[in-house]
């Protein structure tokens, strides 16, 4: 039936995505690789589109936490020599830079840009800045202590 075509779906959808980012399961966010939903629907032999709907509104349950199944599908930035970063692993490095900077000279949103660069992960200072805010990180200005 129709009910069971779906279930099979969403199963090898699911089980295709787990199987393709096991590191992430194993060694941790940063290790959260690129992934399209095209590339999923090619190993499956279904259409892009079905993926999609297939992962709408479906989470996984992990030691890690909860997460949306589209979490796993993440946005890419290009890293040196066309590797690519996907962007979990960019706002990770992100993290620790700001983690390890002077409180007393905070490093701006271009000099990060630059470091990230330098560390093979080129993103913008506008990306730089959006990720930061979606990190809940304030500014260079909201991070100096005296």
């Amino acid at each position: 039936t129709c009910m069971e075509q779906r279930g099979r779906t969403i199963m090898n959808v699911t089980k295709t995505i787990l199987m393709l980012q096991s590191e992430f399961f194993e060694k941790g966010p940063s290790h959260l690789k690129p992934l399209k939903q095209s590339e999923v629907a090619e190993m499956i032999g279904i259409h892009e589109s079905t993926v999609s709907r297939a992962i709408r509104d479906k989470y996984v349950q992990c030691p890690r936490g909860v997460f949306p199944l589209r979490h796993f599908l993440s946005r890419r930035a290009a890293g040196e020599s066309g590797a690519e970063v996907g962007s979990c692993a960019a706002k990770e490095l992100l993290r620790r830079l700001i983690r390890e900077e002077d409180s007393t000279k905070p490093l701006s949103d271009q000099k990060l840009c630059t470091l990230l660069t330098e560390q093979g992960c080129p993103i913008s200072r506008r990306t730089v800045a959006k990720y930061r805010e979606e990190l809940n990180i304030p500014s260079a200005s909201g991070r100096k202590r005296p």
